[in-house]
């Protein structure tokens, strides 16, 4: 299969494997890694957590810098959840955005906010979860949730949108961290060369436990699923399931109602010069998905990524030739200003297994502590 080529990378490529440059800046890693035990030393101590939450708490987060994506999986989550009976919210630190600002107060999200005030990923779940699910968005998560419950105390799960390494979520003293559950989102890059920031991509130790791993796309690497069965299997010992998103249909950039089959699509525009865009954490993964969906006599496929959360500027636009434009639905509520009928949305679909929902169920009705 060709790959879509690129421009650019979102990430060091030295981060993936252990090289030169990964073993000069290995000395910094280690004192990266000296200041994250510090920071989990006072956390265990009980210093500066707070009070204790009085609903559960799920944790969506990664281990390593940039996406992997977090965002369909909080979607999902947060649907299933309420198709079973009960009442989600989300926060989130609204990266992308002003609300991101340490100044800012906790805001409200809804399928009409501006992206540029509450970051593109917010204004994505409302419009997934058409404002049935409350999103609140704060770079203190604990003010996040405290103005969510406030506003909406019928809520009885909070998930939270990244947090893996944020220390002030807590409810059940007796687990590690003292969140309910902690879910790690990876990718087939798994974690690279294993090495802490600056030498590698991880933000924390990839050993510390946790409750379960979710991969979106096939795994790489010494790590790699083994034991799978009924969807479950084991990473490093620890309980995993390999999810498996898919680009089934997409629609005009202002004109959702005209979905069509993704595949017919690329099909018409097959003998034409092809665009993707993408602003996320791993766009090779979105130009990768496009790219397996083309007919072998099309014309190749030129993928641009840009930073993470970052903007499709118009004067980009108007220098691309052809006429089919795929961005991501990420992408595309950033993109209201814009006039050109030749940009496609094309939103991506995640199913969470039914056994993994079942596990979710079953600590969520553990009796209040």
């Amino acid at each position: 299969m060709r790959k879509a080529p690129i421009q650019g990378r979102s990430a060091p490529a030295f981060w993936e494997r252990r090289g030169i440059i990964s073993w000069l800046l290995w000395p910094l890693s280690k004192l990266f890694g000296l200041l994250v035990a510090g920071k989990n030393a006072v956390r265990d101590l009980g210093v500066g957590i707070g009070k204790p939450f009085p609903v559960p708490i799920i944790i969506v987060g990664n281990l390593r810098v940039g996406g992997t994506g977090k965002t369909p999986i909080v979607i999902a989550l947060a649907e299933r959840l309420r198709a079973r009976g009960f009442y989600p919210g989300i926060i989130s630190r609204g990266y992308g955005g002003r609300s991101h600002s340490k100044q800012a107060n906790p805001i409200e999200v809804s399928s009409k906010s501006d992206p540029t005030v509450v970051g593109d990923e917010p204004v994505l779940m409302a419009q997934r979860t058409q404002d049935a699910i409350p999103i609140w968005v704060c770079p203190e998560r604990r003010k996040s949730i405290r103005a969510l419950l406030a506003a909406n105390p019928e809520v009885n799960v909070i998930i939270s949108d990244d947090g893996l390494q944020h220390q002030g979520l807590t409810r059940w003293a007796a687990r590690e961290g003292g969140r309910d559950i902690e879910i790690v989102v990876r990718d087939h890059r798994g974690e690279g060369n294993g090495f802490l920031l600056p030498a590698g991509p991880l933000r924390e130790p990839a050993d510390r436990d946790r409750d379960i791993t979710l991969v979106t796309g096939n795994s790489q690497g010494a790590d790699s699923p083994t034991d799978v069965a009924d969807g479950l299997h084991y990473i490093a010992d620890r309980p995993a399931f390999t999810l498996a998103p898919t680009l089934a249909f997409a629609y005009p950039l202002h004109e959702p109602s005209r979905a069509v089959s993704l595949e017919l699509l690329l099909a018409q525009n097959s003998n034409a010069p092809m665009t993707a865009i993408a602003a996320i954490g791993n766009p090779q993964r979105f130009f990768d998905a496009i790219q397996s969906l083309l007919p072998h006599s099309s014309a190749p496929l030129k993928g641009i990524p840009l930073p993470d959360h970052g903007q499709i500027d118009v004067a980009l636009l108007n220098t691309l030739d052809g006429k089919c434009i795929l961005i991501t639905e990420k992408d595309a509520v950033k993109c209201a200003h814009i006039d050109d009928q030749r940009i496609w949305v094309v939103p991506m679909q995640l199913t969470l297994p039914n056994a993994l929902m079942d596990w979710i169920e079953t600590i969520l009705q553990r009796p209040d502590p």
